[in-house]
């Protein structure tokens, strides 16, 4: 057995010691790596320098203009005759100035002269010609002038109560290809001429009217064209002088336009000191002269004012008549109550002041003449705007009304319920009676077709529904009928959209 001797022992000790003295190992642990975060936005930070144009100088040398002296003395005649000379140079010129106006004025007088005898030509085969037209057109047309007299429908015993309309005269101008018909009224005098106003219901769409007045004797051209500023939106004639035409503008203006005046200029326009409506004019209406023997009209339009017109004059004044106010809730203050837009009005047969007047709310106002701050009474007729208004010609208590809402009704002025509701499947346009029996009456719609009505047959389908126009090109607005002849003519209003 071997003894460790004191130099081993002093070895192993050294070697524990050494053991101490080195350095641990630790375990480190890193760190995950992030992600590189990129961008939401796409957005990169890039450096750019623009380049920088060298500078260059460009220097340009001109040879001098050639000097020469002068000299001279300025004595009292020689500046005499100078001024002599600039007065003879201007005397001169004034001659050809006044050779030139001359030979000019001698031109113009006689083109004047040539003109005035062509217009004295014109004059004196005006007529005549004239005439010749008209014979030319009924001979081209006389069949449809025999139909329109005598036509009568073969089949009629097998349709029952069915009836057909037959289409006559088609009515067109080169002058209102552009135009939209926005009104219709016959002559109360002269039962073959009626007139037509061309304007625009579209508001982006704006431009200058035209009024055309046609003749049954010659449906190929118009027999007076009067070009407006201002689409026209409203015509009717005058009952006892049936040269006299009022007219309502889209500006919120009204004219009267005399026939018998060989101008294009209205006889009578309104104004803003005259007191002009502010919003288009819907609907112009003679009424019979007053107190002062005074011609007047009345106008509605959609800035909720009825305005009676009285011609005094050269100029018309006006005056508003009745207001239209929106009626208000009982749970709401009727202090600040805007106005109500007017659309159509109609005066009674054969009470004078009493007139009912249509709104775009859809209400019917009773009013007076004598009462301008309230209403007689009002009616919840439509659940849109109110197109037409209509008395019945015989039947002083009975009216008809159309509407938007696809709706025509027959009223008796007394209660406030209608007799009758016909739903048409459209937005009806206008509303007729016929001028011969207190129960036919008319209507069109914007799908192109006409109903007539008769309450005495049928009180609950049309006797006729047909279609006249095409819907996608045009629709029918109104409706218009000849007094005295004996007949219902639904006038084929071509109204573009």
């Amino acid at each position: 057995m071997e003894i460790p001797g004191e130099e081993d022992l002093e070895v192993e000790q050294e070697g524990e010691e050494a053991e101490k003295d080195a350095p641990k190992e630790v375990a480190v642990t890193k760190p995950p790596e992030q992600a590189a975060l990129r961008n939401q936005f796409n957005y990169s930070e890039r450096a750019s320098q623009t380049f920088n144009n060298p500078y260059r100088e460009r220097g340009t040398s001109t040879e001098p203009p050639p000097r020469t002296n002068f000299t001279a003395t300025a004595n009292q005649w020689e500046i005499y005759d100078a001024y002599v000379e600039d007065l003879e140079a201007q005397e001169k010129a004034k001659e050809k100035k006044s050779r030139d106006k001359d030979d000019k004025d001698k031109k113009s007088k006689a083109i004047i002269v040539e003109t005035s005898a062509a217009d004295e030509m014109f004059t004196r085969i005006g007529k005549p010609a004239k005439i010749v037209e008209r014979m030319v057109n009924q001979n081209t047309h006389d069949e449809i002038a025999q139909d329109f007299k005598y036509w009568e429908d073969a089949s009629d015993e097998f349709k029952g109560n069915e009836g057909t309309l037959l289409p006559l005269w088609p009515f067109k101008s080169e002058k209102a290809k552009k135009f939209s018909v926005t009104a219709v009224v016959f002559n109360p005098i002269y039962d073959d001429m009626f007139a037509v106003a061309h304007g625009s219901y579209d508001f982006l769409k704006q431009s200058s009217g035209l009024i055309c007045i046609y003749s049954l004797k010659n449906p190929s051209f118009p027999e007076f064209t009067y070009v407006t500023d201002s689409g026209v939106m409203s015509i009717d004639f005058h009952p006892e002088h049936p040269y006299l035409i009022a007219v309502g503008f889209y500006d919120g203006a009204v004219a009267v336009y005399n026939l018998r005046e060989k101008t294009n200029s209205p006889a009578y326009l309104s104004c803003a000191k005259s007191g002009k409506h502010t919003d288009p004019v819907w609907q112009v209406y003679w009424q019979e002269n007053d107190l002062d023997n005074q011609l007047n009209f009345f106008s509605i339009s959609s800035d909720g004012r009825v305005t009676c017109w009285r011609l005094i004059k050269n100029e018309l004044q006006g005056t508003d008549i009745i207001l239209i106010r929106m009626q208000p809730d009982n749970d709401v203050d009727s202090v600040g109550m805007d106005l109500a837009c007017g659309t159509c009005f109609d005066f009674h047969k054969s009470t004078d002041y009493l007139f009912l007047v249509g709104t775009e709310e859809g209400k019917i106002h009773k009013c007076s003449k004598h009462y301008s701050s309230q209403f007689l009474d009002t009616y919840d007729a439509h659940h849109m705007a109110v197109y037409a208004v209509r008395w019945n010609n015989f039947h002083p208590r009975v009216f008809a009304s159309c509407s938007a809402d696809w709706t025509v009704k027959i009223w008796d002025h007394n209660y406030s319920e209608p007799m009758f509701t016909f739903d048409l499947g459209s937005s009806v346009g206008d509303v007729v009676w016929s001028p011969y029996s207190a129960t036919v009456f008319g209507a069109v719609t914007d799908d192109g077709q006409v109903h007539i009505f008769d309450l005495s047959q049928e009180k609950y389908e049309p006797l006729c529904q047909q279609s006249v126009v095409q819907k996608k090109k045009t629709k029918m607005n109104h409706l218009a009928s000849i007094n005295i002849i004996q007949s219902l003519l639904s006038e084929m209003i071509e109204a573009m959209l």
